[in-house]
């Protein structure tokens, strides 16, 4: 069938085409199927989305992640994707080999795929799990496609949190430590998909994160780290398209968990690896039997890549820090810099930052460094470096001008404060999006408290965003206190 062409501005995550229902239904298609478009510039596959009144019949609507095709096309039902049927076995727990996994991988990334099979994918994953000889091969294929990042040392130093923990921004104290100990360590991080503030998120408050590769290198070669977001940058860029699919669901299985880590680090060029895997109520690995099984996959997964792997199990069961949400954690960033922030954050830190110092060999104090304000100034040369203030302090970062104060209803002693209650009253007020919004914690986990105490602090940049995250603040227990004989029923 051949069909004129009309440009169409709407944004698409894959390659789409709008098509009249008429022509759908000669052409015998159907919504979400696949087309082959012949024409002057080559072939071009795309997915189909069916219309009655945007484009009239005889013409194809084309969107801008089509680029630029010149009419009239040629249209024809396209194959579907040899992974497909990878996916059809995934979904009834069969193992896959690995030129199975490497043609998914292959098909993810030239966006063969639709949302529903992508989808479909995630949920088989979630629903059966990965062997660890298929995590292997998906790493490994996943680490291959995308850009890569080579350097001329032989140690390069990173750090990597599972997450789900709130707060918890260790890594930009921990990347001045490790670099002002002369181990290059060139952080790419993420942005948040379902907490507060991602590390890239948090570190934008202070300077640029968005640079090319070329770009970081000058800078690590400057300053002996960096702290950027890694999706500016090309590195295992399928990880971000499944990340995608995953979101909806809230979903992150393990053994694609691993893939997503390591095959990011590997492309980043890393070569020694420390991981955070938090446990406890509210993270997402709850108990330690399960954090001890996924270090030693991550391990496992490690040594086949030839990377050297530690893990670290660390209390995942509340908050580490004070401040959630961008600005409110950069405070805490700056402050412990400065020898003060919560003390939780700056223990994490060293004892991190003392871990990673054994797997690359280097005999150095983190806590020396820290206290002797090496790690800060280090940390202020990338802010330099990253088109940053360098002579910015925490009192410089106002948080949010509409306010909400939650306060305890009865003293007692505070047994738990919930990861995803806290995140989610977090990014009802605002954040990460709203740079200024977020939560700032009054107590920690254990204190005792008496009624009136000031549990929290929401802030919002909108009194609608406060409303919201008010509203859910008397519906959920973020903060859980209870007499003290409750107490130790609790903890038992």
């Amino acid at each position: 069938m051949e069909l004129d062409v009309e440009p169409i501005d709407i944004g698409s995550r894959a390659p789409t085409v709008l098509l009249n229902e008429a022509d759908a239904a000669d052409l015998g298609v159907h919504a979400v199927e696949r087309v082959q478009l012949r024409h002057a510039n080559g072939t071009s596959v795309a997915i189909v989305e069916l219309t009655d009144k945007l484009v009239p019949s005889g013409v194809l609507g084309v969107t801008r992640r089509l680029g630029h095709i010149e009419g009239p096309v040629t249209v024809s039902i396209a194959p579907q994707p040899a992974s497909v049927s990878a996916i059809r076995k995934k979904l009834d727990d069969i193992e896959l080999e690995h030129h199975e996994l490497h043609q998914l991988v292959r098909d993810i990334y030239e966006e063969r795929l639709s949302d529903v099979e992508l989808g479909a994918y995630v949920s088989a994953v979630y629903t059966n799990g990965l062997s660890l000889t298929e995590t292997l091969h998906l790493t490994e294929c996943m680490a291959a496609i995308g850009e890569q990042i080579q350097w001329d040392e032989p140690i390069i130093a990173d750090k990597h949190s599972i997450g789900g923990v709130a707060g918890n921004r260790v890594t930009p104290i921990l990347v001045p430590i490790v670099a002002s100990a002369g181990v290059k360590i060139p952080k790419t991080s993420s942005r948040a998909v379902t907490s507060a503030a991602g590390t890239a998120d948090t570190m934008e408050v202070l300077c640029d994160v968005d640079f090319s590769i070329e770009e970081i290198r000058h800078i690590v070669e400057d300053v002996g780290g960096c702290l950027v977001w890694g999706g500016a940058v090309n590195l295992s860029p399928v990880d971000d398209r499944i990340i995608r699919a995953e979101t909806p669901l809230s979903i992150d299985p393990r053994g694609q968990l691993i893939a997503s880590v390591l095959s990011k680090k590997k492309s980043a060029g890393s070569t020694h690896v420390v991981i955070d895997i938090p446990y406890g109520e509210g993270a997402k690995v709850l108990s330690l039997a399960d954090a001890q099984e996924l270090a030693t996959d991550f391990k496992r997964v490690g040594e086949h890549l030839a990377m050297n792997i530690e893990c670290a199990i660390t209390n995942g069961a509340a908050p580490v820090g004070r401040g959630v949400g961008p600005l409110l954690e950069a405070r805490d960033i700056l402050e412990t810099l400065a020898g003060e922030g919560p003390s939780d954050l700056r223990i994490k830190a060293i004892r991190l930052a003392d871990l990673l110092f054994e797997l690359v060999g280097v005999d150095a104090d983190a806590a020396q460094i820290l206290d002797s304000g090496r790690a800060e100034a280090t940390f202020r040369a990338i802010l330099e470096a990253q088109r940053g203030d360098p002579d910015i302090r925490a009192d410089d970062l106002v948080p949010g001008e509409h306010t909400h104060r939650v306060y305890a209803d009865r003293p007692g002693v505070i047994t738990h404060i919930n990861n995803i209650h806290i995140n989610e009253i977090a990014r009802r007020a605002g954040a990460p999006k709203d740079l200024a919004a977020g939560l700032k914690l009054g107590h920690r986990l254990g204190d005792t408290v008496v009624e009136g105490d000031l549990l929290f602090t929401v802030y919002a940049e909108s009194p609608d965003k406060l409303a919201d995250a008010r509203k859910l603040t008397t519906r959920v227990e973020a903060v859980r206190v209870r007499h003290p004989d409750e107490a130790l029923i609790d903890r038992v």
